[in-house]
């Protein structure tokens, strides 16, 4: 019989800034991994996604890391919220279109300290609500809790708030 157990987790961070995130942070290295959404001087069809990462006190915490992965346009980014003033985390990225039948959306994962696991959401985009209305992980959500995964459009954009705990917690998916 084989008696080798699970070996135990240890949370993460908080060390994002320096190996994950250094351009942010004014390190003189650069990262592996840059934000490989897109520059909106280069690309004049890029909307702008800000958020912030609250916790169960309506906090914002000031060094998580959010990664967004769009499956449509094939990009990925990296931001950590303790390089802006407002610990916001801020994205430039081209709108996603619809992949295989699901509504525009982009794969979210928090990281931050205290957390075993990193956690997983989806963006969603409140103009897209013909779309919205037939996605399928989307209507698997409690009508409502959706809310808690639909970006609100500003004049700027889209803004994305991710509460971690309480009354407004964002919907998290087991992958």
């Amino acid at each position: 019989m084989n008696h080798l157990r699970q070996t135990p987790s240890q949370t993460v961070g908080p060390y994002f800034a320096y190996g994950l995130v250094p351009e942010q942070y004014r390190y003189d290295f650069k990262s592996l991994v840059g934000n490989l959404l897109v520059n909106p001087l280069d690309e004049p069809a890029a909307i702008t996604i800000t958020g912030k990462v609250f916790d169960g006190e309506g906090r914002p915490i000031e060094d998580a890391m959010i990664e967004l992965w769009d499956a449509a346009n094939k990009r990925f980014g990296r931001f950590g919220t303790g390089t802006d003033p407002e610990n916001r985390f801020v994205f430039y990225a081209l709108k996603p279109g619809s992949v295989d039948g699901q509504a525009p959306h982009l794969s979210v994962i928090v990281f931050m300290r205290g957390q075993l696991l990193h956690s997983y959401t989806r963006l969603y985009f409140a103009d897209e609500t013909e779309a919205n209305a037939t996605d399928e992980v989307l209507n698997a959500v409690p009508a409502e809790r959706r809310q808690t995964l639909i970006a609100r459009k500003t004049p700027t954009g889209y803004e994305f708030n991710i509460f971690m705990q309480g009354e407004q917690e964002t919907v998290f998916f087991d992958i």
